[in-house]
Parts: C-alpha cells; structure tokens; sequence
C-alpha cells in the first residue's frame, strides 16, 4: 500500500532523511521509533505531502504522492499530528466533523451520511459523550482523543499517527493501540505511528521501524527488532530485554535505576 524507497529528504541544506526504505502494507500496523530527533516526523510529513523529499520515491498504491494534489492526498491520508491546534470555540463534534471536508465537493454541506461517520469516529475513539463540550475546555487526553476520531472520519486508506499516546492515561494508551490495530485488520487500513514507549509499541505493532541519524537500522516484529545491543547502539542507554509472562512480547526497562537522592527521597515522603 505505502511504499517509500532511496527517500532523501531536509531542511535548507541539512540532511534528515538518508535513503529511507519502508513499506506498510494494509491491514499493517508500524511502529517508528528512535531518538529525538532522528527523522520520525520528518517522515511523516514527507508521506504527507506537507515536507517536498529531494530524493526516493513515496507511493500509495503505486501512484506517486508527487502526482497527487493536497486534496487527493487528503482522502487518502490522515494524520493525528502531535500537539494540534485546534480553533477555540468549536464543539468536539465539529472538529469531527472536520474530517469529512476532504469528501465534500466546493460549498457542500455535511449530511446524515456524514454525521453517522463522524458519529461512529467519536464511538470508537471512546469521545462521543464530549461531543457537546468546546475543544478549548477539554484536557490533553480528551482533546487527543477527539483529533484520533476526526482522522477517522476521514476514512483514510492510510493513518500516520506522530505520538499518539502522548496526553491519554494508560487506558486510553491501550485503547487507541487497540483501535488502531482493529482498525488495519476489520478496514484493511495501513497504520504508521510514531511511538516513544517501546514496550507499549511492542505489546501491539505488527513491525517495528527503528530509526537512527536519518537511517532505518532495524525493521521486523518486535522481538526481532527490540534487542539489547540494537537498544544500546541507537539510544545510548543500556537496558534489559525481558519477555512478557503472557504474550511473550519485548518488554525494556532500564538496565540501572539509581537510588534517589536524600533531598528527592525527603519530598516523596
């Protein structure tokens, strides 16, 4: 479904990306995960059309992102970006509703086929009953949440997701891994998310997509790709590698966790 091959892409003469190779597949769920600032959401914004990439091809069914226009790429492709501003004063509903504007013609109102999309997004992104509620008004999680569902009223073919766990407890984490994952399966959607929590990623993706200095170092199921020694190399901090008793997923926590000391010690107390 997505393909990117050789991708080279930047900013004003510095190199980001160098020679990206990645493919999603539908009904696929990918982990990109790496160091701050490695090129995660560079990558994304290339898939997206919004960053111009120098070099590679990215393909959606084979058809180039360079041949398609905004709109195209729209109905194609939605993107629950990290840390989205949304207009103050617009209900949780309208923001849903939002997602539908890539399949309106100019000047078409939204009707009841619409409204039962956007309804069915705000369902599953568990947002439905703060569909009332100004966006201003709501917490970091809710207002996450409510992104997550106007992606899905979009209907994409493929979801690119920029951290989107960041703000929910450790629930809606779950849920919206959950989601996102029946999602590929029921709607033979392609997911790429960018993830920070390696052993939540774990419990979930189909793949892992490790990054480092503009490169994909690793890329393969989980317990292939979340090694001590891959670890240590990218993210230069030694861990432990342990089995879930359950699923037998990776789980990593540090290798050494220091005493606090008598101050912090005194305050968590």
């Amino acid at each position: 479904m997505l393909d990117i091959r050789g991708l080279h892409a930047g900013y004003k003469g510095r190199a980001v990306l160098r020679g990206i190779d990645l493919p999603v597949d539908r009904g696929e769920l990918v982990a990109l995960a790496g160091p701050n600032g490695c090129g995660k959401t560079t990558l994304l914004r290339a898939i997206s059309g919004v960053h111009v990439h120098a070099a590679g091809a990215i393909t959606i069914d084979s058809v180039s992102v360079r041949e398609l226009n905004p709109a195209q790429i729209a109905r194609r492709v939605a993107v629950v970006a990290q840390g989205a501003t949304l207009p103050a004063r617009f209900s949780a509903f309208e923001i849903a509703l939002m997602g539908r504007t890539p399949h309106l013609r100019l000047l078409q109102s939204e009707g009841a086929h619409d409204v039962r999309i956007v309804r069915e997004a705000m369902q599953r992104a568990d947002c439905w009953e703060l569909r009332s509620r100004p966006v201003d008004e709501l917490s970091g999680g809710e207002r996450q949440r409510v992104i997550i569902a106007r992606a899905l009223a979009q209907e994409p073919d493929l979801l690119l997701l920029d951290e989107p766990t960041s703000h929910l407890d450790l629930a809606h984490q779950a849920e919206t891994f959950r989601l996102v994952l029946s999602l590929c399966r029921e709607r033979s959607l392609a997911a790429l998310a960018v993830v920070h929590d390696l052993t939540l990623a774990a419990a979930y993706v189909d793949r892992i997509a490790l990054m480092h200095d503009g490169r994909i170092v690793a890329d393969g199921p989980p317990g292939n790709v979340l090694t001590v020694d891959a670890i240590g190399r990218v993210y230069g901090v030694r861990v432990s590698v342990l089995r879930h008793p359950t699923t037998g997923r990776p789980v990593v926590v540090p290798d050494v966790v220091d005493e606090p000391s008598g101050a912090l010690r005194e305050l968590a107390t």
